[in-house]
């Protein structure tokens, strides 16, 4: 069976970067997809689930970093920054973000195809890091995290960002307990670990949100003494 071409999804802005990398990429047999915009990559990301992405951070609609932020609450696609911005608490930035790797612009072709191949070599040893689900349903709830909607019944449901972020740490692992405390970290980071009252309170509010009858929880199920679990429905 022949190998397709890896597929890059470039998330860049300057036209200059796009044409030189249009022209050096595919001739080194790599698929490559453009996108001019934050937004726009995040919906091409969910649609096209490339296998590596190219992220500047300098982008008109999306700070890089926040990019880099809803790309990782629902996938593990590889991403490589590419960026003016060379100082270092701005790499350390970009990587506690969520970032794999990143390159200082300007950069030659070389180096960049060597990132990439080591990135290529991860991801096909981690075997499953593949790409998340931007899209899920269970009975009458449906959430995409790409876009940010969640919806009930077809009608769409407001949340905060902290709500938001709780729900989709809960859609990842779907189907399965997550712990008090990994929801502590995922969400709120490693020092809030022990303050099991923030997630009380804001699971109590995402209920009367999304729950027909909060006191009995039809798809935010509680775990009693371990976490909760996002229940999957057809």
């Amino acid at each position: 069976m022949t190998r397709l071409p890896p597929t890059v999804l470039l998330v860049e802005d300057d036209q200059q970067i796009r044409r030189f990398l249009r022209a050096s990429l595919p001739a080194h047999g790599i698929r490559l997809f453009e996108a001019a915009s934050g937004r726009e990559g995040l919906a091409q990301a969910a649609a096209r689930t490339p296998e590596l992405i190219l992220l500047d951070l300098g982008l008109p609609d999306l700070e890089g970093l926040e990019f880099i932020r809803r790309l990782r609450e629902w996938s593990t696609i590889p991403l490589i920054v590419l960026s003016a911005r060379g100082l270092e608490r701005d790499k350390v930035a970009a990587l506690d973000a969520g970032a794999d790797d990143y390159l200082t612009k300007p950069f030659g072709v070389e180096e960049l195809l060597a990132r990439l191949r080591v990135a290529f070599r991860h991801r096909a040893a981690l075997g499953s890091g593949a790409p998340g689900a931007a899209q899920f349903k269970s009975g009458e709830l449906s959430v995409d995290l790409a876009g940010h909607i969640v919806r009930v019944g077809g009608k769409e449901v407001r949340l905060t960002p902290t709500e938001f972020k709780l729900l989709a740490v809960l859609v990842r692992h779907a189907g399965k307990v997550v712990t008090h405390r990994q929801l502590l970290v995922e969400v709120w980071g490693p020092g809030s670990a022990g303050n099991t009252h923030y997630l009380r309170v804001q699971m109590h509010g995402l209920r009367h949100k999304l729950e027909a009858t909060p006191a009995r929880p039809r798809y935010l199920i509680t775990e009693p003494g371990v976490g909760y679990r996002l229940r999957e429905e057809d």
